[in-house]
């Protein structure tokens, strides 16, 4: 009974906190939404029987037309390729249709275990009870179908919430061809239903992570379904334009790596019809794809190659129709040239390093023109990141540009006259991540303020090296995890190195 008591405590909490937001945030969205509940309250009541009846069996087959595209999915070695190893479409046995005649019972069974969730004792998955005490911190956006708010748990963790957004495009144009909020509930709450057995049934680094949810009612008919993930940042295109460009590679990387899972995933070869970058967050500078209800495991049947175009603003693509009628690799090349477009174009060329100039030109150009899959291009992007994180690209760097500097180990230094350089890891000064001192050493000499530069003890997520440029500093004091390289030409013949007296005060050492 306690437990119970919970789910209908976290329930309740959920839809006050809701309906807060909505009001607070949306509030002359619910002013028109309360006008047009009015309305179909008095078109339902005035309606005849035969009309009524007539719009629930419509929306009834919409309820059932939603669920019959969930339930393949909760089968464990399903795959819409629509053919058998023979190559005849539609014989396969998981096949969408074979799956969607199977015995009701078995669908019934399967459904349950993503409307009631039985699958929390497997996962290890947060449910009602979870939400018990949380609160609401802001909305993370809203679409035609859903609302994302950002809550802490009551124990502290920030987790992102998506529910059915009350008053999005597709709840307002479901009530007002059906006259049923409660049947729209659940009709839109589908979109969430489907993005839960997603995220379970494609699991991966680079794909956000499904913490749990909760169904309120008797398997969330009404369709008050919360999915619980967790808490990520906008990928901000903007601010990401600005940065290194280590890593703005890294959220290429990212997307090159979960691309090639998705083409022979679980479910098959997904395609990501919506491939925008708002459909992404950064979890700790890793990228992940937070939206699923769009993806789709179907690939394009065909019976000509004609079938098989795939059509970009700018650019058409026609791929092979194979013998059994279906479009090979089209989910495959449709996820390259959307990356492509929305993500190399802009986050690739721009300041690469110079000895990396051929190998990202090689990848614009065969993911621009779809020379290369998606294994060829992960391949072309892991060795990059080899040669990036190794400093192999650095061998026509003469050994002899470090002689220049005079090296001072465990120390750091103080007072330093910092500039600033394009794009730093410091909005205050020049730091830029170094494979070692001798790729250190050739940037300070590119620059003409730089007199100085300190190998610090922070590196970046390829284990590069932090390093801090300066055009002079004061003096040097003792860091065990850093190191001052100072030019010859400038280095002080007395460089004064910095003690503590007894009393905890910073005091230059005397020159010898």
């Amino acid at each position: 009974m306690a437990g119970m008591g919970n789910s209908l405590r976290a329930a309740a909490l959920l839809a006050f906190v809701v309906l807060s937001i909505l009001v607070s945030l949306l509030i002359s969205s619910v002013q028109q939404f309360g006008g047009t509940v009015s309305y179909v309250s008095n078109a339902t009541v005035a309606a005849d029987e035969e009309e009524f009846a007539s719009l629930r069996g419509a929306l009834i087959h919409q309820l059932s037309e939603r669920r019959k595209e969930i339930i393949p999915l909760l089968l464990p070695d399903y795959h819409v390729d629509g053919g058998d190893e023979n190559g005849l479409p539609g014989d396969s046995p998981r096949s969408l249709h074979n799956v969607q005649t199977q015995d009701s019972t078995l669908d019934y069974s399967l459904w349950n275990e993503i409307a009631h969730g039985s699958r929390k004792a497997r996962m290890d998955e947060m449910d009602c009870d979870s939400l018990v005490d949380m609160q609401a911190v802001e909305i993370l956006g809203s679409g035609y179908t859903k609302l994302g708010v950002k809550v802490n748990l009551a124990g502290g963790q920030p987790v992102a919430l998506k529910l059915v957004n009350e008053q999005g495009i597709d709840m307002g144009k479901c009530v007002e061809d059906f006259r049923d909020p409660r049947g729209c509930r659940e009709l839109v709450s589908y979109k969430l239903k489907k993005e839960i057995v997603l995220l379970q049934r494609l699991q991966h680094p680079n794909v956000i992570k499904l913490k749990g949810h909760c169904a309120e009612g008797r398997g969330g008919e009404d369709g008050r379904v919360t999915v619980i993930l967790e808490q990520g940042n906008p990928l901000q295109m903007i601010q990401l334009l600005q940065s290194p460009w280590e890593d703005r590679f890294r959220v290429c990387l990212d997307l090159v790596r979960l691309l090639h899972f998705l083409s022979d995933s679980p479910l098959g070869s997904v395609a990501l019809l919506d491939f925008q970058p708002r459909q992404f967050v950064t979890v700790s500078g890793q990228l992940k794809l937070t939206d699923l209800d769009d993806a789709s495991a179907a690939e394009t049947s065909c019976r000509t190659h004609a079938d098989c175009t795939l059509q970009f603003p700018h650019r058409n693509f026609t791929v092979l129709c194979s013998a059994r009628g279906m479009c090979e690799g089209l989910n495959e090349k449709r996820n390259i040239y959307n990356a492509y477009r929305y993500f190399f174009t802009y986050l690739l060329p721009h300041q690469a390093p110079p000895g990396f100039t051929h190998l990202v030109d090689h990848i614009m150009n065969s993911t621009g023109e779809l020379k290369a899959d998606i294994n060829q291009t992960l391949e072309a992007f892991e060795h990059i990141l080899l040669l990036y994180k190794s400093g192999l690209h650095l061998d026509n760097l003469p050994p002899s540009i470090i002689g220049d500097y005079a090296v001072m180990r465990g120390m750091g230094t103080s007072g330093s006259a910092a500039y600033r350089c394009w794009p730093s890891y410091s909005q205050q000064g020049c730091v830029l991540s170094v494979h070692g001192a001798r790729e250190a050493a050739f940037i300070c000499n590119s620059h003409s303020q730089c007199s100085s530069f300190t190998l610090t003890g922070r590196k970046t997520w390829t284990g590069r090296v932090l390093a801090s440029f300066s055009s002079g500093f004061s003096h040097l004091v003792p860091d065990g995890t850093s190191e001052v390289y100072v030019k010859k030409a400038k280095a002080p013949e007395d460089a004064a190195v910095a003690r503590e007296d007894p009393n905890g005060r910073t005091q230059p050492r005397p020159s010898r």
